[in-house]
């Protein structure tokens, strides 16, 4: 939900400082209840994203939050295949432990979300349309996130994502290389862990997964630099 409010924000072509809809309004205009846009905009505040005014409504925060590209940017640099490696090294620190976590927090409606994410990126794979699996693999990972119930791990976790967007610059993208078929199954076997209620079977998971992503970025650096 924390995604659709700032999906939203966008669509609606909001600025840092602009007046929000009411949590009443966000819930009508995204088909939710108003206590689960409630928790979405508690995420939302705590990392940076919302402003809430008592008495006055919510804002679009006019900082970038606790993790934002002002804090990042200015070290990591997208074409440095090292710093590229070093992100992937972060993320499988931040993502397995927000897995564990979300094996013993997750909600049943967070539990679907997950599901469904990773059923909009087999579909992607499987219809060869690379933004259907670009968006299910970023809701996939989200979820977990938002499943574990820590906000730094959120804020962590689609901070570095960003970041990994940025490698596009050197022509990399997280479907090189012929990993598709192999990361929906890999995210199956997250899931189920995570469903499973097994915690250290989620991070193992989690770890091959991010494990054999960034083999598929060597390799797919080796074929471009090497033929």
């Amino acid at each position: 939900m924390a995604e659709q409010i700032l999906q939203l924000i966008a669509e609606l072509g909001l600025r840092p400082g602009d007046r929000m809809p009411t949590e009443n309004e966000l819930a009508t205009q995204l088909g939710s209840s108003r206590t689960v846009v409630r928790e979405a905009v508690k995420i939302l505040s705590a990392i940076g994203r919302v402003r809430a005014q008592k008495g006055r409504g919510l804002y679009v925060s006019d900082d970038d939050g606790m993790l934002g590209s002002g804090r990042w940017g200015g070290f990591f640099h997208p074409t440095d295949l090292d710093h590229v490696y070093m992100l992937f090294e972060f993320r499988r620190v931040q993502e397995t432990a927000a897995s564990r976590l979300a094996a013993t927090r997750a909600t049943p409606a967070e539990l679907r979300t997950i599901e469904t994410a990773a059923e909009t990126c087999r579909q992607g794979h499987l219809t060869g349309q690379s933004a259907l699996f670009d968006r299910g693999d970023d809701d996939f990972h989200l979820g977990i996130a938002t499943a574990s119930h820590n906000s730094f791990l959120v804020a962590s976790v689609r901070e570095a994502r960003r970041l990994q967007y940025q490698s596009a610059a050197i022509g990399l993208h997280g479907t090189v290389g012929g990993h598709a078929q192999e990361a929906t199954e890999e995210h199956a076997a997250i899931y189920q862990a995570i469903r499973d209620g097994d915690p250290e079977a989620a991070a193992r998971a989690t770890a091959v997964h991010l494990d054999n992503t960034l083999e598929d970025y060597r390799r797919e650096i080796q074929r471009r630099v090497f033929g």
